[in-house]
């Protein structure tokens, strides 16, 4: 099989693929096989009709169609392998020529053009210089974690008072709408609030006391009526207050491992600590990402942008909303563009991804959506969207890898060590089951700007249309 590409863009490729009578072959012998499946002739059993049979009742032309079609992806994802082409979406493919009806003898011609992923010319990353804020650990933010702890071993006191914030009311609910009774709740513990449960119903309860009822309008969120004002009547049957322990010894030897309570505080300390260096390492990911985007050009296919969004308008049944699509538009083309990039960088850096860490990133997935691991597994390999998955890992790798790279710095100057957050580039390994990031955008999976897009597969056009042969 002979293939010449053709850069029309820095973002589209022609493909030109002569296929030799000989490379076909396996296809209609395929495609005689099938059609054997498929017709019904008196005298033959299913998948027993004779190539002769078949070129008499179906003709030739129907039998080189049905091969052409049957083997058109195969080539093309030949030609895309053997020429290291990197396609992003749906290939346009046209037949030019095609083998004699007769005896299939002389070559089969496509040309195919398909966006493709540009080239990027990568920064030299030793010479980044990030700047995050400055940690800062004050004894506030030690009494709040030590606050929120004794509140965990805290108990509930009856209390003979109004209700106020912060206390947790036993109460009995009644749903009405038009003076017809459609829900009632009885013996429910409410923090009050908290606003977990029904609009309005914090401002009805304050300063309410045991045996006190109260009406007011509120639209409904669950059952048959959700979405409907109704009239909620709240009776309080109990007003109650969290009494905390006191912050001593005894305390912090009942709900740690410490002996003193100083040395719980300092573990704590430590706690905020901790988290203050993750968000220092999570906002270094996000500047290091706009400073890569800010140095490199990358064009993006429009026709990628277009497709993504007219997908997610249509999901939504937001057609028609032209401000919406622009915003659609803008921040798809901003994940493009990370992704073009990123994948150029795992390349580079030889970021390769093993069956462990795919297997951790489905399960973290998994429990994202709360659905057990092995569903999730189910449903996005039958959707086609394992190489979103891997390519997923690999840029998250190579994130680690360029951060590793780059200088860190918080706003005084100093130099932050995110070691923790930051990774080398590995040499090949024999665990290495899955190949490095997917150049394959036609089946990715992203968010916009709090846009969920997780889920949705675009990998059917990833493929070829099928050809018609021309009479």
């Amino acid at each position: 099989m002979k293939t010449t590409v053709e850069k029309l863009s820095p973002t589209r490729a022609k493909l030109t693929i002569s296929v030799t009578p000989e490379e076909l072959r396996p296809s209609i012998d395929h495609a005689y096989g099938h059609i054997a499946e498929q017709v019904n002739i008196p005298g033959f059993r299913k998948g027993k009709v004779p190539p002769a049979i078949i070129d008499q009742r179906v003709g030739r032309a129907g039998v080189l169609e049905h091969a052409v079609n049957e083997g058109l992806d195969r080539f093309y994802r030949l030609a895309v392998d053997e020429n290291e082409v990197r396609p992003l979406g749906r290939p346009d493919a046209d037949i030019t020529e095609w083998p004699s009806e007769k005896d299939f003898s002389g070559d089969l011609l496509l040309t195919i053009e398909v966006d493709v992923r540009p080239d990027v010319t990568l920064p030299d990353f030793d010479s980044i210089e990030l700047t995050v804020d400055s940690v800062e650990i004050t004894d506030a933010e030690v009494e709040s974690e030590l606050e929120t702890l004794r509140s965990r071993f805290g108990t509930l006191v009856t209390v003979d008072r109004p209700a106020a914030k912060g206390d947790f009311v036993q109460i009995d609910l009644t749903a009405t709408i038009d003076g017809v009774e459609v829900d009632t709740a009885n013996n429910i513990s409410y923090e009050l609030g908290s606003g977990d449960l029904i609009e309005g119903i914090d401002e009805a309860l304050d300063s309410l006391t045991a045996g006190e009822t109260t009406t007011f309008a509120s639209n409904l969120v669950g059952g048959d009526n959700a979405g409907e004002s109704a009239e909620i009547t709240v009776t309080v049957t109990a007003v109650k207050e969290r009494e905390l322990p006191e912050a001593d010894d005894d305390f912090a030897q009942i709900s740690s491992e410490f002996d003193t309570i100083d040395e719980l505080k300092e573990s704590l300390k430590e706690q905020v600590s901790r988290s203050k260096t993750f968000g220092q390492g999570a906002q270094a990911r996000d500047l290091l990402v706009e400073k890569l985007t800010e140095l490199v050009e990358i064009p993006v296919p429009p026709k990628l942008v277009e497709d993504e969004v007219h997908r997610h308008l249509e999901q939504e049944n937001r057609l028609e909303d032209d401000v919406h699509r622009a915003e659609v538009a803008e921040s798809s083309e901003k994940t493009f563009r990370t992704q073009i990039l990123l994948d150029a960088a795992a390349e580079a850096q030889g970021v390769k991804v093993s069956q462990d860490e795919l297997t951790q990133y489905l399960i973290q997935g998994a429990a994202q959506y709360g659905m057990e691991p092995n569903e999730f597994v189910k449903i996005i390999s039958e959707n086609g969207q394992i190489p979103s998955m891997v390519g997923e890992v690999a840029r998250n790798k190579v994130l680690a890898i360029i951060l590793g790279k780059v200088k860190v710095v918080d706003s005084d100057g100093k130099p932050v060590d995110l070691g923790e957050f930051t990774a080398v580039p590995e040499d090949d390994s024999d665990d290495v089951t899955v190949s490095a990031a997917s150049d394959d955008h036609a089946d990715h999976d992203h968010s916009h700007d709090g846009h969920d897009h997780a889920g949705h597969d675009h990998e059917a056009e990833a493929k070829p249309k099928k050809a018609s042969k021309k009479k």
